[in-house]
């Protein structure tokens, strides 16, 4: 019998979205994200996985997000500060008002949890 109050973060459990940046915000390349939202509540909580292949573009955050990159290669730059790579076991939070870029080297998957 499946748990009411417990969740598995899996692609398994929901069909993926398929998106990519506003073309407006793409820097360079031609990123396509698949994006598969496992859980959404009440009140702006989404929790799930999102892939995407290389490329890069422009972000500008005004949720909360936690993420955990399960594999790949990207490097994230907030505008005014020194460039971070981030890879497999990687764990960091984006807060609000973070603005900047999202560059894919190899296709990066992540875990998310994302409060607006």
């Amino acid at each position: 019998m499946l748990s009411a109050h417990y969740l598995t973060i899996s692609t398994d459990s929901v069909d993926a979205e398929e998106g990519a940046p506003a073309p407006d915000r793409l820097i360079s390349g031609d990123p396509k994200f698949r994006t598969w939202n496992v859980e959404e509540r009440e009140g702006g909580l989404y929790a799930g996985i999102w892939e995407s292949t290389p490329g890069k573009w422009r972000i500008v955050y005004d949720e909360w997000e936690f993420c955990h990159i399960l594999s790949g290669v990207s490097v994230i730059e907030e505008e005014g500060h020194e460039a971070r790579t981030v890879r497999a076991g990687d764990s960091f939070v984006l807060r609000p008002g973070f603005k900047g870029s999202w560059e894919v080297l190899e296709i990066t998957r992540k875990e998310y949890v994302i409060r607006l």
